[in-house]
């Protein structure tokens, strides 16, 4: 079958498989040039598939020589229908051939991260591979999860929304579908949709994953726990930090803080970095989001300070969490090089005076779009697209 790209509103329906094997290959020869440290070598990376997660475990297996264990909710290709599989499920199978021809271990699993039915099953892989893991990467990012109530045994479904709080908050955004630059009103999130986006996007089963690993044995003293975060400028903050996945954010943090203190007696450190704004399948969803990131994109690039998700990570797991680098609250601050006073400065200065027609002059949407195209394994120059795939 030849893969063509089909782009619906923020998200790409199609994936190209050995496009997204291209992907990998090229984050695994960034992180082979750092080279390896001390560090973990038995990882869990719950979220493994896609941007941060997938980098996570690229630059654990390689900059540490870390033996993985992937946990992801992906679907497989379709020939019968001619649909192909999502991105996640050919990076993950195209990780697991790569690791194995350099030696590592590496096994996946798909399906809901969420469930405890998935936690039993690493738990059980773990004990029968590991004996037990000294390191774990939450990078858990869905839009809804399915809640069992302990007592009574009912599950329902409870989703995320993206809003802000507060008041509505009315600014820029780009137009994903036609490069234009429109004005976007975010609404007020209720009550009810705070808490269902804490409970999504939370500390919540963060924290569970860890005391699950633990009571079965399988986690070991001093290990490591990180997950991610994001705060971003002030002209993000009401969508972002102050905004309903923001007040999950902070569930996630003050989750961190509650972590290392229970778990003290196993010296075990957890922790939450704070990364750059990228072009992932997460921040695409995000209104405003988009037309910071173009502009980002520019000024970092000019200025020489801008990194992907792989040289995020590669530079978290090898210069940032061995030398324990937090800032005063506690976080990782991966987003040291975004918010340099003179990157920031000359993004709000670009913000505006940005319009439709200079859109090409004030922010890198080619790079976005590059950026997004090949989150689906497409826009690689060294890949035939014309040419039949298994997919």
């Amino acid at each position: 079958m030849v893969v063509e790209s089909k782009v619906k509103g923020f998200i790409c329906t199609t994936a190209h498989p050995k496009g997204c094997a291209e992907s990998v290959r090229r984050q695994i020869a960034h992180a082979k040039t750092k080279g390896q440290v001390d560090g973990p070598k038995k990882a869990l990376i719950i979220g493994s598939s896609t941007g941060y997660g997938l980098a996570s475990r690229i630059a654990v297996a390689y900059g540490y020589g870390a033996s993985t264990i992937g946990v992801a909710f992906e679907k497989e290709g379709r020939p019968e229908k001619k649909r192909t599989a999502s991105a996640g499920w050919y990076n993950t199978k195209a990780f697991e051939e790569l690791a194995a021809a350099d030696g590592l271990y590496a096994k996946s699993f798909n399906g809901d991260g969420f469930s405890d039915e998935m936690k039993q099953q690493v738990i059980d892989t773990i004990r029968e591979d590991f004996g037990q893991v000294d390191l774990v990467v939450y990078s858990l990012a869905a839009p809804r999860r399915t809640v069992t109530d302990k007592a009574t045994g009912e599950s329902k479904a409870v989703s995320s929304v993206l809003k802000t709080t507060g008041e509505p908050y009315t600014n820029r955004t780009l137009d994903l579908r036609t490069n234009e630059i429109t004005e976007v009103t975010v609404p007020v999130a209720t009550e009810d949709e705070i808490r269902d986006t804490i409970t999504v996007m939370g500390g919540e089963d963060w924290e569970e994953w860890i005391r699950q690993l633990d009571e079965a044995g399988v986690l070991a003293d001093g290990c490591v726990t990180l997950a991610y975060s994001y705060i971003g400028p002030t002209m993000t903050h009401p969508i972002y930090k102050d905004g309903s996945i923001g007040q999950a954010k902070k569930d996630l943090f003050e989750t961190s803080k509650r972590i290392s203190e229970h778990f003290s007696g196993k010296n075990v450190k957890a922790y939450v970095s704070v990364n750059k704004a990228l072009v992932t399948q997460s921040s695409a969803a995000i209104p405003i989001v988009p037309l910071y990131i173009s502009l980002l994109y520019k000024v970092m690039k000019n200025q020489g300070v801008h990194e992907g998700c792989i040289e995020q990570m590669v530079r978290l797991y090898t210069e940032k969490l061995p030398a324990r680098e937090t800032d005063a609250e506690g976080y990782i601050r991966m987003d040291d090089l975004e918010m340099k006073p003179e990157v920031q400065a000359e993004v709000a200065k670009v913000w505006e005076a940005v319009a439709t027609e200079n859109i090409a002059e004030f922010g890198d949407i080619d790079g976005y779009w590059e950026d997004f195209y090949q989150m689906f394994g497409f826009r690689y120059d060294n890949v035939d697209y014309s040419e039949d795939v298994e997919i």
